[in-house]
C-alpha cells in the first residue's frame, strides 16, 4: 500500500491516505524532507515536509483563507505584514487581497520550501514574485528579536511544533512578536488540531496567556488535516475578535474565497465545550 498511497497516521492512532500518481521533486534541506507529489485524487498536487501534510491543491483554501482572512478583517487598515513560515505562499496570496496592504515580509527558514512551491504549485506559490512582497529565507526566531513596532498583522504559519518549528512555539518567541506589532496590532497562529493535539494545544494557549492580554480560539475545517478541523490562536493587545469587520473589504474578499464570508467569519469564535476547556 505505502508505494502507491501516501498515508499519514496521527499520535490518536488514525489518519488519512491518498492515492499517488508520481513523486514531482523530493529533496533534503538543511532542516527537513521537502516532496511534492501528483495524487491520483480529486486533491491534485500535495506538498509534504518530513513526510507530513502541508497543503494540497485541492484544499488549501480552507487553511490559508482562515488564516489570513480572519485578522485581516479585524484591523480596520492593514498595511505591514509578516508571515512566519509559509513557504508555499498562500498565506502571501491572501494576505494581497487586501487592497490597504503596502508590505508583506515572508520570513520562511527553508528556502528549498519556496523554490520547489514556486515551480510544482503554482495557482497557491502565484503572488511571491509580487513587488508588496519581501521574502527572507531566515530564521523568525532570530529575524524578529529586534523587530519593534513594525507590523499591523503578523501571520504564524508554522509547521508542528518540532524540527525546524519547535522554536515557534515559546513565551519568548511570543513576547517578540507582540513587541513586533504596532498599535491595534493582532496576530493568528495556527495552534494545531482540537482532535489530536490536545496537550500541544493546551501549552501553546498558557503561553500565550502569559503575553497577550486577548488572546481567543477560532476554528474551521480542513480535510486533509489530522483530524480534519483545525484551530487558530487569535491574540492581540487591544483589539477583541469581532469587535471590528471592514464590511467594504469583506463584501470584495469574499467574491475571491472559497470558504470565508461575513456569516462564516462571525461563526468562527463559537467554540465545542472540549476546545474551550482546552483553550480558555
Amino acid at each position: 500500500m505505502s508505494e502507491k498511497f501516501y498515508k499519514e497516521i496521527t499520535p490518536a492512532g488514525f489518519g488519512i491516505a491518498i492515492k499517488k500518481k508520481e513523486v514531482l521533486f523530493e529533496g533534503q534541506s538543511d532542516f527537513q524532507k521537502v516532496e511534492v507529489f501528483e495524487s491520483d485524487s480529486e486533491l491534485g498536487r500535495v506538498l509534504t515536509l518530513d513526510d507530513l501534510m502541508m497543503t494540497t491543491e485541492g484544499d488549501e483554501w480552507h487553511y490559508h483563507e482562515m488564516i489570513a482572512h480572519i485578522p485581516m478583517m479585524n484591523h480596520k487598515c492593514p498595511k505591514t505584514v509578516l508571515v512566519i513560515g509559509g513557504g508555499d505562499g498562500g498565506t502571501v496570496r491572501e494576505v494581497l487581497k487586501h487592497d490597504t496592504v503596502e508590505k508583506v515580509v515572508l520570513c520562511e527558514i527553508d528556502g528549498m520550501v519556496i523554490d520547489a512551491c514556486k515551480k510544482y504549485l503554482p495557482t497557491i506559490a502565484c503572488e511571491l514574485d509580487n513587488p508588496k512582497c519581501e521574502i527572507l529565507v531566515e530564521d523568525a526566531i532570530e529575524y524578529i528579536k529586534d523587530k519593534k513596532n513594525m507590523f499591523d498583522i503578523v501571520l504564524i504559519d508554522s509547521t508542528d511544533p518540532m524540527g525546524p518549528g519547535e522554536g515557534l512555539f515559546t513565551e519568548e518567541f511570543y513576547t517578540n512578536v507582540k513587541e513586533s506589532l504596532k498599535e491595534g496590532g493582532i496576530v493568528a497562529a495556527q495552534s494545531e488540531s482540537p482532535v489530536v493535539n490536545k496537550k500541544e494545544i493546551k501549552k501553546m494557549y498558557d503561553l500565550l496567556k502569559k503575553v497577550f492580554p486577548i488572546v481567543s480560539t477560532y476554528t474551521s475545517n480542513i480535510p486533509t488535516y489530522p483530524g480534519g478541523y483545525w484551530a487558530w490562536a487569535y491574540c492581540s493587545e487591544t483589539v477583541k475578535p469581532l469587535s471590528y469587520i471592514d464590511e467594504e473589504r469583506c463584501e470584495k474578499i469574499t467574491k475571491t474565497c472559497k470558504i470565508y464570508n461575513k456569516d462564516y467569519h462571525l461563526a468562527r469564535f463559537a467554540l465545542p465545550n472540549y476546545l474551550k476547556e482546552l483553550t480558555e
